[in-house]
């Protein structure tokens, strides 16, 4: 049976990835901080599941890392575990710094000293294309990034090339456009306004409060993002691939497409705008290529943008109606 360790695995991706790699038959180990409070919601109907356990540690303590990878010896790392928020990132810089980009090399230097064997995977990101130089965005596109979040995913992205090229490591990066799911964070703009929509449809709120309707972004759907995360493990040589939709919709389409799922007239007379959720330096147009994944192990997105509106908008209504009842 093959050994996946996962930091991360209360996240929305992580829950989808352990799912999935239960479902292959894998043994999957998720790393969890210990909190006063546990958030196991995303993981909750898997937590019982005889293939699955949870480990203590930390992505600031350097030495839980590397005991649980030395008890575990897994087969896969997918270190999916930072503080991925944009906007705490300006108000959190230096923790930010600490686990989305150090936090990666206590990973990587664990795995280099008890399990270098092990194939890992390092989540990077879109937002590391930033201020764009082209469009759209591939894998030899130049990093700009545009937040200390983007900052931070960066300095992960290069220093898992240099693990890899220094010491012969299967160490790869999937840089992953915007993917969302029922599961996103409410933070998150496409969940905020997913639950938005589906309250005002309730009549327990009346508007929703937005930035900048104008950004656009490559949205594809998490279960689809994890299955390429997987893929690139199960290739001969370790590369780096961008994971994308190739298509790019604004804000406001989803705020509008939103609108229509929950069965409400024009948009506009829901919304709102509240300049402090516009960002000191917008990402105004982020949309990906992913034709060295498609070429290379078949992947491409199976669910559209609208499908992935209205399966969020779907889910809030349900989740709102229950709370009522």
């Amino acid at each position: 049976m093959k050994k996946a360790f996962i930091t991360g695995i209360t996240g929305q991706d992580g829950s989808y990835l352990a799912e999935f790699l239960l479902d292959k038959g894998y043994r999957v180990y998720g790393m969890t901080r210990r909190t006063s409070t546990q958030n196991f919601a995303r993981i909750q109907h898997i937590i019982h599941n005889e293939n699955l356990e949870l480990v203590s540690g930390d992505l600031v303590d350097q030495h839980s890392i590397t005991y649980a990878l030395q008890e575990i010896q897994p087969d896969e790392i997918y270190n999916l575990a930072a503080q991925s928020f944009v906007k705490a990132s300006w108000s959190q810089p230096v923790l930010t710094g600490e686990f989305t980009a150090i936090g990666v090399t206590r990973v990587l230097d664990a795995m280099k000293l008890v399990c270098p064997q092990a194939k890992f995977y390092q989540a990077s990101s879109s937002e590391m294309f930033g201020k764009v130089q082209e469009v759209p965005q591939n894998e030899n596109t130049p990093f700009y990034p545009r937040s200390p979040y983007g900052v931070a995913k960066v300095y992960g992205h290069w220093i898992t090339v240099n693990y890899r090229e220094s010491f012969d490591m299967f160490a790869v990066s999937g840089i992953l456009f915007n993917h969302e799911s029922p599961r996103r964070g409410l933070e998150f703009v496409t969940r905020k306004i997913a639950n938005a929509v589906a309250r005002i449809k309730l009549g327990r709120q009346q508007f929703v409060e937005l930035g900048n309707l104008d950004a656009k972004r490559d949205w594809g759907y998490a279960k689809d993002y994890v299955e390429a995360m997987w893929l690139m493990l199960q290739q001969e040589e370790p590369e780096d691939y961008v994971i994308a939709t190739g298509e790019t919709h604004s804000v406001r389409e989803f705020l509008d497409l939103s609108c229509q799922a929950a069965g409400l007239d024009n948009w506009e007379n829901y919304y709102r705008h509240n300049p402090e959720f516009d960002r000191p330096a917008e990402v105004d147009l982020l949309v990906g290529d992913a034709t060295k994944a498609k070429e290379k192990f078949g992947w491409q997105p199976k669910v559209t943008f609208e499908e992935l509106v209205s399966l969020m908008v779907e889910a809030e209504i349900k989740k709102e109606s229950k709370r009522s009842e």
